[in-house]
């Protein structure tokens, strides 16, 4: 995984709308989703769900 797919990828796993990220990074919706996209690829998983239980990980707990 690339540093700006991670960097996205954690953003999003907090709930982060792609339009926040986008904001926030200053970068285009489309451009997060794309990276989005091949980071789900990349870990075999399908949604932000997902990629929000893959890095909280055991032993951390939310909130």
């Amino acid at each position: 995984m690339t540093r700006r797919e991670l960097e996205i990828a954690l953003l999003a796993s907090r709930s982060l709308a792609s339009r926040d990220i986008a904001a926030r990074l200053t970068l285009s919706t489309r451009t997060v989703d794309n990276h989005l996209q091949r980071v789900y690829a990349k870990l075999g998983i399908t949604d932000r769900r997902d990629l929000a239980g893959l890095l909280e990980g055991p032993g951390r707990s939310r909130g």
